[in-house]
């Protein structure tokens, strides 16, 4: 598929075929995920690959939800047979910009004006949502509420020093959706770009 068409066709699916996703398209999602842009090359992030219904069942339960709670947006997005987690080590960051060559000793996250070990998983976790399209699939970008980051940690052995940055469940499209989201009921803004000044 053309680059221009991956972009134009990415859209956050919210129900999925029952087909299970083979295992080669997930390990291709998480290497391009690894060619993102990063600070410093840190690659101060890791993705917890989610892809068996134990695991993605011990997913939901970590983060919240009930399983007799029923909503349309929840009960689409349990329907994924895979569910990515990208994670974003600050500490990464911090050690690798007090190395000889970037040379800031005092580890100090006020250097940062921007968190850039948020940037680069966010840019990470788009090439996985992009991947996903080229390859026929859909995925979704969630948040992972904060009141259960701690559960979900400790279901998965997450170290303290990554944190989530969010979660991206992934499958075979439905024709029908669930859920169609905000682009549904916004129109797209085309007022965002300011060329020479604002």
């Amino acid at each position: 598929m053309e680059f221009a068409e991956v972009v134009r066709r990415r859209r956050m699916v919210r129900r999925y075929a029952p087909d299970p996703v083979d295992r080669a398209v997930v390990d291709r999602m998480v290497a391009h995920a690894q060619r993102a842009p990063n600070a410093g090359f840190t690659q101060g992030w890791a993705f917890l690959v989610l892809d068996t219904p134990a695991d993605v069942a011990l997913f939901w339960e970590s983060t919240g939800a009930d399983p007799d709670t029923h909503n349309a947006w929840l009960d689409g997005m349990r329907t994924a047979p895979v569910v990515i987690v990208p994670l974003a080590s600050s500490r990464a960051y911090l050690e690798r910009y007090a190395e000889d060559d970037k040379g800031w000793t005092d580890r100090s996250e006020d250097r940062w004006p921007v968190p850039y070990w948020w940037v680069d998983t966010g840019m990470a976790s788009l090439l996985i949502l992009q991947t996903a399209v080229d390859e026929g699939l859909g995925a979704c970008f969630f948040g992972i509420p904060g009141e259960h980051v701690e559960t979900f940690r400790a279901a998965f052995g997450v170290p303290d020093d990554h944190a989530p940055v969010g979660a991206i469940t992934v499958g075979h499209r439905l024709t029908d959706t669930g859920s169609s989201g905000s682009p549904a009921r916004r129109e797209r803004r085309d007022d965002v770009v300011h060329r020479g000044r604002w």
